[in-house]
């Protein structure tokens, strides 16, 4: 929740923050594609909503300025880089896919994480760990048999990352963007 006066985009409340990658249509198709194989397999819990899907690069958690946060990751100075998604694996009840080792996630993660810090922005410390969240609170009745479950080889150019407000609504978490920054054009050609 936030007030907002006209003129200079006064923030009286705090808000719930992120640094994420979005995703195209295609990927969110696939992470639905293999959502679907879970249900299909016995897993319930909470599946993430196709549009909240999302790898996040940094949380900043309750902030009360956004706009000092967009100002500060406009000095961001990354290349765009390619991403795939690969595995699978949980962390307790939550289920994610995997993101194949690169370095160019990694440096842009930690770019993005020493900004905030050199800028006085808290944020959540943990060691990054790149992964794209599908499931939360999982339960099924009998031992699903996970080497069933594929990854399909698919993959995008990261060209911009956003910064995500994040609020409870009556039906789960409702993720929306605030901005985002786009990375310089690397002249590779598209690959995906």
């Amino acid at each position: 929740m936030h007030i907002v006066r006209d003129d200079d985009l006064l923030f009286i409340l705090k808000m719930r923050l992120f640094i994420a990658i979005q995703f195209p249509n295609r990927i969110k198709q696939t992470l639905t594609y293999i959502q679907q194989n879970m249900r299909d397999m016995g897993i319930k819990g909470n599946y993430t909503r196709e549009e909240n899907l999302h790898l996040t690069l940094a949380f900043i958690g309750e902030y009360k300025d956004p706009r000092y946060v967009m100002d500060v990751l406009e000095g961001l100075s990354f290349n765009s880089f390619p991403m795939e998604l690969e595995g699978f694996g949980n962390f307790g009840d939550l289920y994610w896919v995997g993101i194949k080792d690169g370095d160019s996630l990694k440096r842009c993660a930690k770019q993005v994480r020493h900004l905030l810090a050199d800028a006085g922005i808290p944020f959540d410390r943990k060691r990054f760990s790149p992964h794209i969240t599908v499931l939360r609170k999982a339960y099924y009745g009998h031992e699903p048999d996970f080497g069933l479950l594929r990854i399909p080889d698919e993959g995008m150019w990261v060209k911009s990352i956003s910064l995500m407000r994040s609020d409870r609504g009556k039906n789960g978490m409702i993720y929306t963007e605030i901005g985002d920054i786009s990375l310089e054009d690397e002249k590779v050609g598209n690959g995906f």
